[in-house]
């Protein structure tokens, strides 16, 4: 039996889950006491074997490679899976920078001390267990298994079956690295298996898993979002907007709106929707632009009366996560023309504003709702690592618990402590 057949032969999901769930559990239990040092050393050690597998995890990816090419995936899709030295030092180096950050388990957020003698703090605790269920991206496998240990959570992690190989190897290494300074293999765990029964049963393991973190697609993040009976911390998609105000220098938008579509166009943090204020006075550099990147460019009508290599955009492409070199322009009335656009299609996930006028600058980072509104800076900014975060479990679109990239804190909860001195209630 061939490798892929053994990842994907069917299992009894239900029986894999709860007994990783299970160890899991005890996993945790031990980290959420484990001092901060021992878990930094953990993940020094965790690097140290991800630069000696280096040979091990690139020969793995480009099985994955290969085989994904083979079966036609896009290139966006082959990006995010592909790995090369600088790719695998940079994993190593998240881990040395996450185990370098300030440990948040036991922070006290706050105490005060009641008229009765009580002395009540909150006090930050880890999460537990967390479930994490991602695609394509294989450095996937590090940084949250690196941002779960260091927060004092286990993980249970199941990537995507394009990248099996590549998780496996990185796995591999991680759980070398935790072993080698005294903690527990159960701390991060890899589903050993790509049958897509076991996403169902991470998704029904209340008691078991205590939060669900999707990274992936649209179609696998609706449907942790319609099945899960436990909470999940998810964005659906990235429809970003970037506004270029009439009052933006174009020395600075230029190679800003470029940079913000093209650096990495498979990335949630890309541009997707370009809007230009009717008054900007030097539209056409920046799409022209845009095209000699490489970039196919839908627009409105009056952005086609820009250039005539604009193609038309469809009520459909201001909707449209492209993740791709395509981008859709439109031309807005100013700074509410934009807003409106932003109300109407924004994601929640990113959005930015190119100006030289603070009141409008001001305005904009008010009244966008997103996780991460930005002035005069390229959206590709939106990531963790950027943040000085170390490293991103994930970027939450949502209002509760944690909202942006998510890392060491977003992965703690709090409790209540409360010190009393004989006390009784009236």
């Amino acid at each position: 039996m061939t490798e892929a057949a053994t990842l994907a032969r069917p299992i009894d999901a239900a029986d894999l889950i709860a007994d990783m769930g299970a160890r899991a559990r005890v996993a945790s239990g031990l980290l959420s006491r484990t001092p901060t040092a021992a878990k930094a050393e953990a993940l020094r050690k965790a690097a140290a074997a991800i630069r000696d597998a280096a040979p091990a995890i690139l020969a793995a990816n480009a099985a994955d490679v290969a085989q994904a090419q083979a079966n036609g995936l896009s290139s966006a899709m082959i990006d995010r899976l592909t790995l090369n030295p600088d790719r695998i030092e940079g994993m190593a180096a998240g881990l040395e920078a996450v185990a370098g950050l300030d440990d948040p388990v036991g922070r006290i957020i706050d105490e005060a001390e009641r008229p009765n003698g009580l002395i009540l703090q909150r006090v930050r605790v880890p999460l537990g267990v967390i479930g994490i269920i991602y695609e394509s991206r294989p450095n996937v496998t590090a940084d949250a298994g690196a941002l779960s240990l260091m927060s004092g959570n286990a993980c249970i992690l199941r990537g995507g079956s394009e990248a099996a190989s590549s998780n496996r190897a990185i796995h591999a290494a991680m759980v070398a690295g935790v072993s080698a300074a005294g903690l527990p293999a159960d701390t991060i765990q890899l589903v050993p298996t790509t049958d897509r029964a076991a996403v169902g049963a991470m998704l029904t393991a209340e008691g078991l898993i205590d939060i669900i973190v999707p990274r992936g697609g649209k179609s696998l993040v609706a449907r942790v979002q319609a099945e899960a009976r436990v909470p999940v911390l998810a964005h659906l998609d990235g429809i970003v907007h970037l506004y270029v105000d009439r009052a933006a220098d174009p020395a600075k938008a230029l190679p800003l709106v470029v940079n913000a579509k093209m650096r990495r166009t498979g990335v949630c943090g890309a541009t997707e929707t370009l809007l230009i204020d009717r008054s900007y006075q030097e539209p056409r550099p920046i799409i022209d632009a845009l095209i000699k990147a490489g970039c196919e460019v839908r627009g409105d009508a009056a952005a086609k009366a820009i250039s005539p290599l604009v193609m038309t955009a469809d009520a459909a492409d201001w909707d449209t996560e492209y993740l791709d070199s395509i981008v859709s322009v439109a031309i807005v009335d100013g700074i509410d023309g934009a807003l409106a656009h932003i109300a109407a299609h924004s994601s929640h996930h990113t959005d930015a504003i190119l100006t030289e006028d603070q009141a409008t600058a001001d305005r904009f980072l008010a009244e966008v709702d997103s996780a991460i509104v930005m002035h005069n800076a390229s959206t590709q900014f939106a990531d963790g690592g950027e943040f000085g975060l170390g490293a991103e479990i994930g970027i939450s679109t949502g209002r509760l618990h944690a909202r942006g990239p998510v890392a060491l804190e977003g992965l703690t909860t709090y409790k209540w402590l409360v010190r009393g001195s004989g006390q009784v209630r009236p």
